[in-house]
């Protein structure tokens, strides 16, 4: 009876203490981040509001668990069983820590998020920053993965000796993993040049496989353009290296747009060539750079008139180019309109 007492006893003594590193670990790191809350208040710069955000629950659990690990050896416990706990605690503290380094990723793309706007019409720096941190984060989150994982599984002692197996025979096994993730491998190695290079950024304007669209997303492994309709095309990453594409926005985004009218040998051209520069003083789509327009071919039956506009990026030139042939339409048609396209006949009065 005594000896189930004093099981009791140690059992109570033991859940005590637990309880007790608990709310001690919880008391610490919420008068921390109280203290790093009011701080915050203070700074003019939104970083520190991040690192608070993103690093309050990582914190806290890893809080909890070093103070476990440490008040273990105080517990009345096996020697079997608290090499168990350690074990578990182990893993714990390495997933924990792994948590609280992808947390950190965030960090910095809140940071980049809130000093470059990708809204603004000249916007090539941001575009070009967030490809880089896109890429960038997602592999460093996934070494931080695969890290993780193999020292989670090298202590286990099984997998610590089949690792070493492994090792002593690693130039077969590399041959033949390389040649398994051959396409994966180079999957990666085009990420890295997509990233590094920048052939292609978020919110470029492209032409691929015919369709016009935007960058809208930049895997590891894919890229997803949204088209102009709102479907999307899923491209895989090594599409960019391998093939060409249209970059619309590679250098700026100021693009030319053209119209094509086919009218009548009498069209007066001077008078179109100014009803032209009108429509484009009048338009809010005009970046006021360049207005041409030009006889650029003819046909037996009719000329071939070519407008010539500028527009700051690709969607305003589609709308401006839009609403000048629609206005040059109307003028010719209202103006002058036996210079419409026609065909001409000759009737000879036959002999009676």
């Amino acid at each position: 009876m005594a000896d189930i007492l004093q099981n009791w006893q140690n059992a109570l003594w033991s859940l005590g203490g637990l309880m007790a590193v608990l709310a001690v670990a919880l008391i610490c790191h919420y008068l921390l981040f109280i203290i790093l809350v009011r701080l915050t208040r203070r700074t003019t710069t939104r970083l520190d509001e991040s690192i608070v955000k993103h690093l309050r629950e990582p914190a806290r659990w890893i809080m909890i668990f070093l103070g476990i690990r440490l008040v273990l050896p105080l517990f009345n416990m096996s020697v079997a069983f608290q090499e168990f706990l350690r074990h578990i605690f182990g893993l714990a503290v390495i997933a924990l820590v792994s948590w609280l380094l992808i947390k950190s990723t965030y960090i910095l793309d809140d940071y980049i998020i809130r000093r470059f706007d990708i809204d603004q019409k000249d916007n090539l720096r941001a575009r070009k920053i967030y490809t880089q941190l896109n890429v960038i984060k997602r592999i460093v989150i996934t070494a931080v993965v695969i890290i993780a994982l193999g020292t989670m599984l090298m202590t286990f002692d099984k997998v610590r000796q089949l690792g070493t197996t492994i090792l002593a025979s690693a130039g077969i096994v590399g041959i033949v993993v390389g040649l398994a993730a051959q396409k994966t491998i180079g999957t990666f190695i085009a990420g890295l040049q997509i990233a590094l290079t920048q052939p292609i950024r978020i919110d470029d304007v492209v032409i691929v496989e015919g369709e016009w669209g935007r960058i809208e997303e930049i895997t590891l492994t894919y890229v997803v353009v949204k088209i102009w309709d709102l479907r999307r095309l899923v491209v895989p990453i090594t599409y960019f290296i391998e093939k060409p594409f249209q970059n619309w926005t590679r250098a700026t985004a100021e693009l030319l747009g053209s119209v094509f009218l086919y009218v009548d040998y009498t069209v007066p051209v001077e008078a179109v060539r100014n009803e032209l520069e009108r429509i484009l003083k009048e338009s809010q789509h005009w970046d006021g750079k360049v207005c041409v327009l030009q006889v650029t071919n003819t046909t037996d039956k009719t000329i071939e008139l070519r407008a010539l506009m500028s527009a700051v990026d690709a969607s305003t030139a589609w709308t401006l180019r839009c609403e000048v042939r629609e206005k040059l339409v109307s003028f010719i048609r209202d103006k002058y309109p036996n210079a419409l396209p026609k065909v001409r006949a000759e009737f000879e009065k036959l002999p009676v």
